[in-house]
């Protein structure tokens, strides 16, 4: 793909990060007139005056696309593509940095404390922007933060899936507590139900003895009233048997 001399003036991607402007890649070969063959020949020439500066340069726009990787993306059948901007920053791009990340936290209502996605987010396009800058001066500086960048993202990831388990953890527990809670209550209506039905059964058992109790009582009272009765009839006719039998033994006067 040759790369084509059209750019565009506003950039493609809103972010903290300062970037060139968007260049069109042009899909067709383009054609080489011979106006532009000995334009391109002098170009070279002229970088040829400086390899040593040229080589320097080439090897930190290398490591800044490996650092922060060229934006590509397609608008109206065209692939346009964006690198990182490899311009030494400022003492005033600083100060414009630390204000735009300002004016961007406030006007995304980014949270001052706790967890916010839109400040992590911010702060991250603005940690890369210092990475960038660092990394034009002097690019084993810029190896060394973008170590550092790495080491925290992967730590934040590490925290994050950390709290994602515990979360899921902690709501498998929470279904398995209801759920222990629903047959607790379900195993606690069982028994209120048997104990009822037990309440019942020992109450119609009371009745029962009662009325058992009750009969055995009567038929005991009639037996004792009827035994008293059979005693006091036996005495009686004892006693006139005996009264009998007195007056047949005893001598006629």
């Amino acid at each position: 793909m040759a790369m084509a001399v059209q750019e565009r003036s506003i950039p493609a991607i809103n972010t903290l990060v300062k970037y060139d402007n968007p260049v069109l890649v042009s899909t067709h070969a383009e054609k080489v007139t011979k106006d532009t063959t000995p334009v391109k020949i002098g170009v070279v020439c002229k970088a040829q005056s400086s390899p040593a500066t040229l080589e320097v340069r080439r090897e930190t726009v290398e490591i800044l696309n490996g650092i922060l990787p060229p934006k590509e993306w397609e608008e109206e059948g065209q692939i346009w593509t964006q690198q990182v901007s490899s311009t030494p920053a400022t003492r005033l791009d600083v100060i414009n940095l630390q204000e735009q990340l300002d004016m961007r936290l406030q006007q995304r209502q980014a949270r001052e404390t706790g967890i916010c996605p839109v400040r992590r987010e911010l702060y991250s396009q603005c940690f890369d922007e210092i990475i960038r800058q660092v990394t034009v001066n002097c690019a084993e500086r810029g190896l060394l933060l973008l170590r550092v960048r790495d080491e925290i993202k992967m730590t934040m990831a590490a925290y994050q899936t950390l709290y994602q388990s515990s979360i899921a953890f902690g709501m498998r527990k929470a279904l398995q507590t209801e759920q222990g809670k629903e047959d607790l209550i379900t195993a606690a209506d069982e028994l209120r139900v048997q104990k009822a039905e037990l309440e019942k059964a020992v109450t119609e058992l009371r009745q029962k003895f009662e009325q058992s109790e009750r009969r055995a009582t009567e038929l005991r009272e009639a037996e004792e009233k009827k035994h008293a009765e059979e005693i006091q009839f036996l005495k009686k006719t004892n006693q006139q048997l005996k009264t009998q039998l007195e007056g047949i033994i005893a001598p006629k006067k």
